[in-house]
């Protein structure tokens, strides 16, 4: 029997094949590196024929370190370069800004915003003395180099180094048009880089003609103007063809700093600058001294281009709302026909002007505001400021202030929207709501009373009352919105007495819907939009949304039925006019920081605002003083010879003889009783010491705000 647990044996592999397979392949390495050996011996003696020693060896190994460096930097400056020719894959010869001609609704020109730019003319025609006179300032060796001027640059920097500041700039004026064309005036390395590489670009792709009427054509010259041909038409009322030298040099001085040297801001600096571009002749051997002598006895002055009637913050408004609705796409060159009328933009101005100075300095007030809507929506007139030359900042558009007291009657209109009635009997009584207690001016309480007097009588407690036991504050945010106001409603408790931040056009928009019927969405600036060849891109009829419907008939006649009485036995009767029946609503913010009155009749609607720039306390100036006498000025003129449209639920537009004699008996036996329940408490003069120093402290110190919590509360 076989034995199970033996195991076969396996043969071995004869160690004569493992030997030889192992003698092989060190054989064929040996043989290998040999030849590899041999080969590198054989290159190694021939490239010693090329061996050299001394300073020949310098200039190789220089040689050789600059080819490896260039390798790498052009890959660099590859890299670099990609970024900035992207720049030119877009329309880069369209400017893509408006340029729009204003009109009054009358159809005729008040001004222009955006760019200001006229036909071209061409360099061959333009004169002589303006091609040097630009050259000679901006590039002298413009004709010689490649876009980027080595042996300029090179001077610039010895001419910085030795004044150790920066009096000379190295820049050609084909960098200059790159920047122009496809970059920002940003002050970057990465900025001045892709400029040198878009100069390249354009001096390869572009002739030097070319160039040089992109530049004369595309640059920004002040006042509103691109290109020399427009400034010469802006300054001097000429083409640039009738330019003298003179008023060349004072337009070739133009293109480094127009804001710093634009004749008609600065004539003084424009000259200085036009002398050192007579300099610059005479230097680069354009000109001899004897003609530039001239021009140097007899410089240039630009026409008077101050113009009282023109509207300019009515302009700024005018041109965003363009930009807002002209059509995507459209032609960007318009004229646009606005609802602006100079005599109600005039009576506006002079109204606010004339209160400030007769009372400004009484009650420490500087500043004011006003915008004039008709009830159709249509804007009749804007006061931003008082004086545009000094501040352009729009208070009328852009100024965000504490509405005081006024903002109640969107309490009042949601309240009107719920239900409630001007009968209806709200108490007035002390109330706390999460730790507020509001209280009245008078720090008493009257008990119950209805909501005609409450508002008339502009009590606190009863709006806050009705926020907090009846509506909540998001009803009344959104009445506000729906009433037109654009600006953020903040729906935190304080709200409703008027702690939100509204603008003067907020005010008379949303007042105007009053005035309308409830109706909202009507207010507009731009009655319509043309191109130059007189084709249709906007009409406002056509157009703008429709209407909507942002209050009941019966809130809206409830509301006014209690606004009108407001002026006549309320805190308004400064505002009260001569035989004809308005409506309003005062408002007097805490420390008297800003004052309101926002009135209407059936055929108009102001917002009158007036305050200090710096939030600083009037002197104890309320609504129903400055603006209700500056609303009553500008609103007797509006309603001369026109004629009068009732109140939306008012039957009669005219005021019975004997409420004028009445309110005119109660203001003469007490001048301050229109304002008397807008004024809070007197403090002794220890508290508003404290209370003083303690505003300085809050003002120097960094601004925290909580989410929905107001900075300040309001007195009214």
């Amino acid at each position: 029997m076989k034995n199970p647990f033996s195991a076969r044996k396996r043969q071995a592999p004869r160690p004569g094949r493992l030997l030889a397979l192992d003698a092989w392949i060190d054989s064929s390495l040996y043989e290998a590196g040999f030849r590899a050996r041999e080969r590198w011996e054989n290159v190694t003696i021939f490239f010693r024929r090329f061996k050299v020693t001394g300073w020949r060896r310098g200039l190789v190994e220089m040689s050789s370190e600059a080819f490896t460096l260039g390798t790498a930097g052009s890959i660099v400056m590859l890299a670099l370069a990609m970024p900035a020719f992207e720049e030119t894959a877009r329309d880069w010869r369209s400017q893509g800004e408006f340029a729009v001609t204003f009109l009054d609704r009358y159809g005729n020109e008040i001004g222009q915003r955006g760019i200001i730019q006229r036909d071209s003319v061409p360099v061959d025609e333009m004169p002589d003395h303006v091609i040097k006179a630009v050259l000679a300032t901006e590039d002298r060796r413009f004709f010689e180099h490649f876009g980027i001027d080595v042996i300029g640059l090179a001077r610039a920097m010895s001419q910085n180094v030795r004044a150790n500041s920066v009096v000379q700039g190295g820049s050609t004026l084909t960098q200059q048009l790159a920047k122009n064309l496809f970059l920002t005036n940003e002050r970057s390395m990465e900025r001045k880089i892709k400029e040198a590489f878009l100069a390249l670009w354009l001096e390869a792709n572009l002739t030097k003609k070319e160039i040089l009427q992109l530049y004369l054509d595309r640059a920004y010259m002040g006042g509103g103007t691109f290109g020399i041909t427009a400034a010469a038409d802006f300054y001097f009322d000429k083409g640039i063809k009738e330019v003298t030298l003179a008023e060349a040099a004072m337009l070739a001085g133009l293109f480094k700093a127009p804001g710093n040297y634009a004749p008609h801001i600065n004539l003084p600096a424009a000259r200085g600058r036009a002398n050192v571009v007579l300099n610059n002749l005479v230097d680069s051997h354009m000109m001899s001294e004897g003609e530039v002598l001239s021009a140097r006895l007899r410089p240039a002055t630009a026409i008077d281009r101050t113009s009282k009637d023109s509207p300019d913050y009515f302009l700024d408004w005018a041109f965003e709302e363009v930009k807002k609705h002209a059509p995507k796409n459209g032609p960007l060159a318009l004229v646009a026909r606005t609802t602006i009328d100079l005599d109600m933009q005039r009576a506006a101005e002079e109204s606010l002007e004339f209160h400030l100075r007769q009372h400004g300095a009484e009650y420490k007030v500087t500043e004011g505001a006003i915008v004039l809507i008709e009830s159709n929506g249509a804007v009749r007139a804007m006061v931003g400021g008082r004086d545009y030359g000094r501040s352009q900042f729009n208070r009328a558009t852009r100024a965000l202030r504490q509405t005081g007291s006024s903002f109640k009657t969107y309490v009042y209109a949601a309240a009107m929207e719920a239900g409630f009635t001007p009968d209806s009997v709200i108490s007035d009584a002390p109330i706390n709501w999460g730790g507020w207690s509001p209280q009245n001016y008078a720090r008493k309480f009257s008990g119950r009373m209805t909501l005609t007097e409450a508002l008339v009588r502009s009590i606190n407690t009863v709006p806050v009352r009705l926020a907090h036991d009846h509506l909540t504050t998001t009803p009344i945010r959104d009445i506000a919105y729906a009433m037109g106001v654009e600006s953020e409603v903040s729906t935190h408790k304080t709200m409703v007495l008027g702690t939100s931040s509204l603008t003067v056009m907020d005010q008379a928009t949303a007042y105007n819907t009053l005035a309308a019927g409830g109706v909202a969405g009507t207010r507009h600036g731009i009655s319509q939009m043309l191109t130059h060849a007189g084709d249709v891109v906007y009409d406002f009829t056509r157009d703008a949304p429709p209407p909507v419907p942002a209050l009941s008939p019966q809130a809206v006649a409830s509301l006014n039925s209690i606004l009108v009485q407001i002026p006549e036995w309320g805190t308004a009767r400064r505002a009260a006019l001569e035989g004809i029946r308005s409506a309003g609503k005062t408002g007097t913010t805490q420390a008297y920081r800003d004052a309101w009155y926002v009135g209407f009749t059936g055929n108009y609607t102001a917002a009158v605002w007036m305050g200090n720039d710096d939030f600083s306390p009037t002197h104890n100036m309320t609504g129903g003083s400055l603006p209700a006498m500056t609303w009553q000025r500008l609103m007797t003129y509006a309603h001369q010879n026109i004629e009068l449209k009732p109140i939306p639920g008012i039957e009669n537009p005219f005021i019975e003889k004997k409420l004028v004699a009445e309110a005119k008996a109660a203001d003469t036996q007490a001048p301050d009783a229109a304002a008397e329940e807008e004024r809070p408490a007197l403090l002794s003069s220890r508290t508003t010491k404290l209370l003083t120093d303690m505003a300085d402290a809050f003002r120097q110190a960094p601004v925290v705000r909580l989410p929905d919590q107001p900075e300040t509360l309001s007195a009214l």
